[in-house]
This record gives structure tokens, sequence and C-alpha cells, in this order.
């Protein structure tokens, strides 16, 4: 065969990935990006990109902006929706990426595929809108839903009993992320699976006592069941020395993370607390405040947080309570099948062990 008899290379590397998915090797849902491609094929973006566009007018593949490129699932495959609504402020960006990173990877491993823009609660949504959405999702094949709750609480949580509401009338399964539904005392509105944040609290006091800290806080800021479970587990931690009083702070959510940290550096120092634990966000901004008012982390105070954020080389590697991903999306999966299975069951709540990472922030590693 001549060169001008030839397909284009282009044609030749989406036949090759087309025969893979045709064996199944990408039924775990995420496809190669341009990247890969071009660099496993040894080919330019240009001839990459142009491969994965012959896939999409197939019709074997799409692309969700910002998220990447997917295989559309053969009909055999779950398709399920993730409903995330973290609180804005400094731990927002962590948290959304905690509750769907698991899942990304775990749709690398297993033939399903998880849609994530389906329910676009923004402000202003109606009780009409998420019945919309729901109908939508069920026509498009989802066979269930996966909701990360607001924790801000008021009206904020109208939106997550709307689309629990709709889900029982679409006879669609929710698995709730994280936390229940917010309100104090709530009853469990659905299958949670979450992190064990009173395991995570109950280590991390033990952990700021070892350490030598006399007067250890715990700072929550909203009505969520996880941080219930956080005061839990620090007057569990507690209970086994009385020379140690509990002091719980309570943050105004709606505050603006500078000012919140503010408020918090300034209680520390006028209540002589010389141990902190809060979330991650939070305790980055305190940890900077503290400084500006020369307030030593951790020589005066040791502080941890809860949920990894990125470190930032500037300033004082975080000890945190890390939350298992990868091992709350297989939970969270198990948890919807097994409901497919047995739909008028009680609600369950499985919780999943964390990890404390221990860094320079509460007096370095153990």
């Amino acid at each position: 065969m001549t060169d001008t008899a030839r397909s284009p290379k282009y044609l030749d590397v989406s036949a090759v990935i087309e025969a893979q998915i045709q064996t199944g090797r990408w039924d775990g849902g995420k496809m190669p990006s341009v990247r890969w491609v071009a660099q496993h094929h040894q080919v330019s973006a240009v001839t990459a990109s142009r491969a994965l566009q012959v896939l999409r007018d197939k019709g074997l593949v799409r692309t969700v902006e910002r998220a990447g490129c997917f295989r559309i699932p053969a009909p055999a495959a779950d398709r399920w929706a993730i409903v995330r609504r973290p609180t804005p402020g400094p731990g927002h960006a962590a948290t959304t990426a905690v509750a769907g990173a698991g899942f990304e990877a775990l749709a690398r491993r297993e033939p399903m595929h998880v849609e994530t823009g389906l329910f676009p609660l923004a402000p202003g949504a109606t009780a009409a809108d998420v019945d919309g959405f729901t109908r939508r999702a069920k026509e498009l094949g989802v066979r269930g839903v996966f909701l990360l709750p607001s924790r801000a609480g008021g009206d904020d949580t109208r939106p997550d009993e709307w689309l629990l509401a709709a889900c029982r009338r679409e006879g669609l399964p929710v698995v709730l992320l994280e936390r229940n539904l917010c309100g104090r005392d709530r009853p469990l509105a659905a299958d949670l699976v979450a992190a064990d944040e009173l395991d995570g609290v109950a280590r991390a006091t033990r952990h700021l006592l070892g350490r030598g800290r006399k007067r250890v806080a715990l700072v929550v800021g909203s009505p969520a069941e996880s941080h219930a479970d956080r005061v839990a587990g620090y007057l569990y931690a507690l209970h086994a020395d009385a020379r140690h009083a509990p002091v719980v702070i309570e943050q105004d959510a709606a505050l603006p993370p500078r000012e919140a940290a503010a408020r918090l550096a300034d209680r520390v120092r006028k209540d002589r607390i010389d141990g902190v634990m809060c979330d991650a966000g939070s305790a980055a901004g305190l940890v900077a405040e503290l400084a500006a008012r020369g307030v030593a982390v951790p020589a005066d105070v040791g502080v941890v947080g809860f949920g990894d954020l990125p470190s930032d080389p500037s300033a004082v590697p975080l000890t945190t309570y890390t939350y298992p991903a990868d091992a709350l999306a297989a939970q969270a999966v198990r948890l919807m099948r097994a409901r497919l299975a047995d739909p008028d069951g009680p609600p369950v709540k499985v919780v999943v062990p964390g990890r404390l990472v221990v860094r320079a922030s509460s007096g370095g590693a153990e």
C-alpha cells in the first residue's frame, strides 16, 4: 500500500480506541484525555483531538465541560446521578472534590456512569424545577441519586427536601453522602454513607492532649449531623480525663471566611486555648490570623483540620483527619444497589473510618 492510500492517522487512532471500547476496556466511564491519547499513540494533540471527535460523531463517547470525555455506557451499565450542595466557604472546593473523586475512580474500575449535571440546584430553584430535573434523570436511565446535602440549614435545606420527595415519587432511591439533611435531631431521611466523624474527632482530641495541650477546643458551625458527631467524639475523648473541661465554639456560618477566622483567633487568645479542631479551610485561615497576632503554630497553639486541602507551600503543614473518598464511594454504590434490591427497608447509615495525618500544625509526626 502506498502512502497516498493510507488512512489518516487520526482514523487509525480512533479505530484502535473503538476496538478497545468494544472489548470493554473503557466501560468504567471516563475516557482518556487528549493529552493521554497523544502521548500513548505518539501523535500530536490535534490528531488525538480529531480521533476523539470521530468517536463522538459515532455516539460512542461524549464530552462534559471541565470534566473530560466519557464513554456512553452500554445499557447494562448502571447510571447514577450525583448532586453536590457544599456550603460556600474555604472548604467548598475540598468538599466537592471528595464527593466526586471517589466516584470517578470507581467508574474507571466498574461498569457505571455518574452524571453530575442533571440537578442544577442554583439559588432560586423551585420545587417544580426539582420535579423536572428528577423526571428528566429518570428518562435518561438514571437508577439512583447520590446527594451531598447542604449544611447551611434553614431555607437552604428545602431543595434537598424537594429532591428526596421527587425521587420518591419517581421511584429513584437516594443515598446521602457525608451527612443527613441539615437539622438538629433530625431522623435519618435516607440511606447515608459518611466518614466516621466521631472516631476522627476523638482521635484528634487525644492527639492534641498527648502533645501536652491543656485547653483543647472544638469549632462547629452547623446544625448538620456530621457536626453533632464531632461534638460526641470530642466529649467522648475528654470523658476519660476530668482535668480537661470541654470548650465547644459555635461559629456563625454566615460570616465571610476572613472575618470568621479573625473572630476565632481572637477567641483563642482571649480564652487561652492551646489546641483547636475545625474544618480544614477554617483551620488554614486560623493559622494565618494567629500568626498576625503573634501567636505561633504549633508552639503556642496546635491546630487540626477535618478534610484535607491542597497544601500551601508558604503555610504551616496542617494536621488533618482525611476523608476516604474511594471507600466512601464504594460503600455508597453498594448501599445503593442494596436499596434497589430492597426498596422498603428502613434507612441505613454506614460510617467509613478516615485517617489522621499528623503534620507540623499540631506538633509534628507521632
